[in-house]
């Protein structure tokens, strides 16, 4: 299935295919036994060696390439030779589900009879080994790279190593944690600061070398985060130095963990080490080499193939593309006395559908959470580990569980376990939502939309302090009095008043919808 040039190349433990091979290339391909060695077919004819390797690079180092020109003269094909057979197989078994883009086009990858890649005799093969030469020093910080990617096309310009990034038509949101996650394939990320500028999403992002910066910048500029949106637009920046005075969920310095979060709400002590975490911890499902997990989708025909990612979900389920690992969450250190999987339901749909809650029967202070898909999960990480529920401090994290099972009928659970995979209140059904761009950390400060014309200020302040909430602030919108902020008085009454009160209901089929909000009054 992979002797599919008519020119000979040399592969040790195998002979040059036959024309029995090239007869099974075409129509249904025979699967080949796993092989370190990889047959990509289809790849357009403007695709560079270095695209080529970055397919295979979240894998694993890659340890030779050869690129072959097709049949059909616009079609090229590539044979990419990995460190080892385990990473060929993730690096198959991650694209067999998610077909990967080069150049906006799909491209085919499949096992290689052969068992080892030879390319030191083969003529017009000067430019791909110097730019799988290039991403290797790239990734072991090798100053070399300078006269690989010359002989690319490119010269290395004099530039320094911070990146300005505009992410253009936001349809989903994009965290400091996605954007390290993307950009730290390319080299160690020293600090992020993200902020709004001309109606534009747009951060700086600075790295321990420049060199590291400018292959990030011929990577990803101009590829897409999420199927058709959330495109990046990358630059140089005239800075040669970030200052950062916070680490919170808008700037963050890598190098100091000591840093305030800046609003004296809560420390960065769990978040601040997330994106680290989702290198070796956060992905269990992938099994290729740690420090390599597949992060994002990049359909639009990214070089970082691997992070083409698109999650197909039941028909009224939320479809944002999902990071690939686990969707169910470990929570742990919940008052056992106070929370009910219905709470657990309305907090955790902050940041995502919850499909399914399940407290433990002889555990109560520990409960699985399902999220829609993985993305959701490590969302609700990031913003709920380390806040404080009914008197205790919280604990979010991956389980090693895929799904949680629904009891058996008559097995005996108290209610303990809930689907709630169809329920009305998912606030990210509807992938236009508006709900995507107002997603926000707990705070003391709600936002109540959906409010009746005849429920008064009284009656709002009246409705949280029968919950035990104290309010410090209220306001309607001017423009808009079905909406308010409300501030009580402190982050865990907010929290708790959240959970006691989404979708309440004023009667007439009216129901109150609460959620964290960035505002103060």
């Amino acid at each position: 299935s992979s002797g599919v040039s008519n020119r000979p190349f040399t592969m040790s433990n195998s002979t040059p295919a036959t024309d029995n091979e090239k007869k099974k290339s075409k129509g249904n391909r025979l699967p080949c036994s796993p092989s370190r060695v990889l047959h990509i077919r289809q790849i357009p004819s403007g695709v560079t060696g270095a695209e080529v390797v970055s397919l295979g690079l979240p894998f694993g180092k890659v340890t030779n390439l050869l690129m072959l020109r097709g049949k059909a003269m616009y079609w090229l094909q590539a044979f990419l030779e990995m460190a080892s057979v385990d990473a060929a197989v993730s690096m198959v078994n991650y694209y067999t589900p998610a077909t990967p883009h080069l150049q906006n086009q799909p491209v085919y990858i499949q096992y290689s009879n052969y068992k080892e890649l030879r390319t030191d005799n083969q003529h017009n093969q000067a430019r791909p080994q110097a730019a799988l030469q290039g991403v290797n020093a790239v990734q072991h910080g090798n100053p070399g790279i300078t006269s690989a990617l010359a002989a690319e096309g490119g010269v290395l310009p004099s530039h320094g190593s911070v990146l300005r990034i505009v992410v253009e038509n936001v349809f989903y949101p994009v965290t400091l944690d996605v954007l390290y996650q993307i950009f730290s394939k390319f080299g160690f990320v020293l600090k992020i600061v993200m902020f709004h500028k001309n109606n534009q999403f747009q951060a700086l992002l600075q790295y321990a070398d420049a060199t590291n910066a400018y292959y990030a910048k011929m990577s990803l500029d101009g590829h897409s985060i999420y199927t058709g949106c959330c495109t990046l637009r990358i630059d140089f920046s005239k800075l040669t130095n970030l200052t950062v005075k916070y680490n919170n969920d808008k700037s963050r310095d890598f190098t100091r963990i000591d840093l305030p979060f800046g609003d004296g709400q809560r420390t960065m002590e769990t978040s601040l080490s997330t994106p680290f975490a989702t290198q070796n911890t956060s992905f269990p499902s992938y099994t290729g080499p740690p420090g390599f997990a597949p992060a994002l989708g990049f359909p639009q025909g990214a070089a970082l193939g691997p992070l083409t990612v698109t999650s197909s979900a039941a028909p009224g389920h939320m479809t944002i593309p999902g990071i690939p690992g686990n969707s169910v969450l470990l929570v742990s250190n919940l008052n056992p006395e106070a929370i009910t999987p219905y709470g657990l339901f309305i907090l955790f749909g902050v940041y995502g559908d919850v499909h399914r809650v399940k407290i433990m029967f002889k555990k109560r202070g520990i409960a699985l959470v399902q999220m829609a898909d993985a993305s959701q999960a490590q969302l609700a990480i990031n913003y709920l580990n380390g806040q404080k529920l009914y008197g205790r401090v919280m604990h979010a994290t991956l389980s090693k569980y895929q799904t949680i099972q629904l009891p058996r009928e008559g097995q005996e659970d108290k209610g303990l376990t809930k689907d709630y995979s169809n329920s009305p209140l998912h606030r990210f059904k509807n992938p236009c939502s508006k709900n995507f761009q107002n997603i926000f950390p707990p705070s003391a400060t709600l936002h109540l939309s959906n409010i009746p014309p005849s429920v008064t200020v009284d009656d709002l302040k009246n409705l949280f302090t029968s919950k035990g909430s104290t309010v410090k602030g209220f306001k309607f919108f001017q423009k808009d009095c079905k909406m308010a902020l409300i501030q009580l008085g402190s982050v865990e009454e907010a929290v708790h008043a959240l959970i006691e009160l989404h979708n309440h209901d004023f009667g007439e089929n009216q129901h109150l919808r609460v959620s964290f909000s960035k505002s103060t009054i």
